[in-house]
């Protein structure tokens, strides 16, 4: 027996805002809504193939760096492209140092993420 990851979670205080955020940076839209046995209200956002985005509620804002977080490269145009259309979108630029192939940005609620070069097909 094995398994398979279905989802990402992402801890949001305004769940909202992030689905926002996220259906526009990934150029998806929102899959589904839904609510645990306690109300509260759960946004799965589309990836365009593989597990789900979940966007859940908490209370209390992001204090800490990730453990986890999301790469992301560029379907077309440059790794600054993108980044300037992230930052546009309402990402904030954390960090770029010079030698690493990323730079690392933060959505609205500070949860980082990396924007890599573009990858060439057969490219991991």
């Amino acid at each position: 027996m094995t398994s398979r990851p279905i989802a990402l979670a992402l801890d949001c205080v305004d769940v909202d805002r992030c689905a926002a955020f996220w259906t526009a940076a990934l150029g998806t839209s929102v899959e589904r809504r839904w609510d645990d046995a306690h109300g509260v209200g759960y946004v799965e956002i589309g990836t365009g193939g593989g597990p789900v985005l979940l966007l859940q509620p908490v209370p209390d804002p992001k204090r800490v760096k990730n453990r986890m977080h999301l790469d992301l490269a560029p379907v077309d145009g440059t790794q600054e492209q993108e980044v300037q259309r992230l930052v546009g979108l309402g990402a904030t630029r954390v960090d770029d140092a010079p030698g690493q192939r990323w730079v690392v940005l933060a959505d609205p609620e500070g949860n980082e993420f990396c924007v890599l070069p573009p990858r060439r097909a057969g490219e991991g």
